[in-house]
């Protein structure tokens, strides 16, 4: 279906992808995996047409190739609605069938109105091109509920997710490209959209650091080396990655250690052959002739030295063409969340709280709640159900419609967005950190470090930098406030996977209390204390 041929690009003089080699054929579902800014959002946008390779090629096996592709992040102009952002021509959700059902009823009853006929052939028209695919993956996606006039704006994070997934599926793709379909997605749209996938006849490349969701849907993965800036295929899901990756690495590791004790032999055979060479010089000959001697004695310093040269030729040729590479030791991220120094006992409690936009349509209503301190809170539920603007309420973004909440008196709240918004889109990483911590530039530098920013990263605008490196400013943004009380909404949203998993350890270390808006269901099992659901108006525990 498609073929990528020798593929490389640069930003700069910086390579971002070499030598891409690997194709997709109808019916295989693909994970693309590898560090944040390793390159796979360029692949993918080089994939869809929206960028060019420096050189290498990108060939379709098919004709008409029809490839539909969801971009990373959320893409809607502040004007668009629902209907605009689908490519509906009409301003209402019409089933053209009964449309025509009912003009019919009409010209049987006045079958010598003109006006009528020529309504009842434009609507048979608009019938026979119309697809009821709309309103069916609008249900599915759980979307046909809102008026079509609805602005994107209003929606959550989830729904807009869901919106630019119906976008991509109504265009009856061959072949889908899907950077990071899973973000914003509740539990419920995670499990169709993974039945969806695995029952699509076309083939699907997938970027994506959900790891449960990578195990349920992909046959195949490709893994874009950051170092080397190449791919390699794995057979099967996530799971038999991780086991061969894990095997491949152990066989590494121990040829190495098999070479450099070859090595560390030679050398001492060499050595000790040298050693001989010093001792035989003026060597023993039969009979006191000082000739005998001399001529017998250089033949075997010559044959010893010639010895210890041939043993370090043969280290040599190892070393050169032989050299099997140390196993890199990857650069992960280093969180460390800190010891609160004091908490309050009862660290959040609201009272008959009701929130939302306006007091006629309530989002959630009368909750009563407590989070104590130390409480690992998940909250979970569909999108749409109030969860971000339960959190904006806690945090004072917006006022609450009725009742009350507190917080204890000595809590020191850090709270990460779900859309990245808190970032400053022109300040920098260095800028960022400076503006919440007093640290000078070199101890900014060292700082952020530990969040794998280095060199001229740390001196470019946010909105340069990828989606998965601004999650990890925002992380780095909430270790150098120093926080008793983290809300985290959609946290791991943009981390590739030994990121979240560096996130998780520093969850576990952490003494404060915590309240997280997550859908990954690996990470609510590894690090949930308690689970709440937000679902028809209310949040049960």
């Amino acid at each position: 279906m498609l073929s990528i041929h020798n593929l490389s690009k640069n930003f700069g003089i910086q390579p971002i992808l070499q030598n891409i080699n690997f194709s997709i054929s109808a019916g295989e579902r693909i994970g693309l995996i590898g560090p944040n800014g390793s390159g796979k959002t360029t692949l993918m946008r080089i994939l869809a047409g929206f960028e060019h390779p420096d050189s290498g090629d990108v060939s379709s096996t098919r004709r008409n190739l029809k490839t539909g592709y969801l971009a990373q992040g959320m893409d809607f102009a502040p004007e668009q609605t629902i209907q605009s952002a689908l490519g509906f021509d009409s301003t209402t959700q019409t089933d053209p069938a009964a449309e025509v059902e009912l003009l019919a009823i009409a010209l049987s009853r006045d079958p010598n109105d003109s006006a009528l006929h020529q309504e009842y052939d434009q609507a048979l028209a608009r019938l026979s091109t119309f697809n009821l695919q709309p309103v069916n993956i609008l249900t599915a996606l759980g979307l046909s509920h809102l008026p079509l006039d609805t602005p994107v704006s209003h929606l959550s994070g989830g729904q807009k997710t869901r919106l630019m997934l119906a976008r991509v599926l109504l265009e009856e793709p061959h072949l889908l490209l899907l950077d990071e379909p899973t973000n914003h997605l509740d539990i419920e749209m995670l499990e169709w959209l993974e039945d969806w996938l695995n029952h699509f006849q076309g083939a699907v490349l997938i970027v994506s650091h959900d790891r449960v969701f990578l195990d349920n849907t992909v046959t195949s993965i490709l893994e874009l080396d950051s170092a080397t800036h190449s791919i390699k295929t794995y057979a099967g899901n996530y799971g038999d990655y991780l086991a061969q990756k894990s095997a491949e690495l152990d066989k590494q590791s121990q040829a190495y250690q098999d070479q450099q004790d070859q090595i560390a032999q030679l050398r001492v055979a060499a050595g000790h052959v040298r050693s001989l060479t010093k001792m035989r010089k003026g060597g023993k000959a039969d009979g006191g002739d000082k000739f005998a001697k001399g001529f017998f004695g250089n033949r075997a310093t010559k044959n010893v030295a010639g010895r210890a040269k041939h043993i370090e030729a043969r280290i040599e040729h190892i070393l050169t063409e032989e050299k099997i590479e140390k196993p890199r030791a990857f650069w992960q991220m280093k969180l460390d969340f800190g010891t609160p120094d004091h908490q309050s006992k009862d660290v959040l409690v609201t009272e008959s709280l009701s929130i939302g936009y306006t007091i006629e349509v309530p989002l959630l209503t009368n909750l009563n709640l407590f989070i104590r301190a130390g409480q690992r809170v998940v909250l979970t539920g569909p999108n749409g159900a109030g969860k971000t603007t339960f959190i904006r309420t806690i945090i004072g973004k917006i006022p609450p419609l009725s009742g009350l909440f507190r917080l204890g008196g000595a809590t020191k709240l850090g709270y990460m967005a779900q859309e990245q918004e808190l970032l400053n889109p022109n300040f920098s990483a260095l800028q960022t950190i400076q503006s919440v911590a007093p640290f000078n530039e070199t101890d900014t530098r060292n700082f952020l470090h530990y969040f794998l920013f280095k060199g001229d990263i740390a001196l470019r605008p946010s909105r340069e930098l990828s989606f998965g490196e601004r999650a990890r400013l925002q992380l780095a943004t909430l270790v150098a406030q120093g926080c008793t009380f983290l809300i985290l909404d959609e946290p791991i949203n943009h981390l590739d996977i030994p990121s979240r998993e560096r996130f998780e350890e520093a969850l576990e270390n952490f003494n404060g209390t915590i309240l997280a808006v997550v859908h990954d269901r690996s990470f609510i099992e590894r690090f949930a204390s308690d689970v709440w659901l937000a679902k028809d108006g209310k949040i049960s525990r």
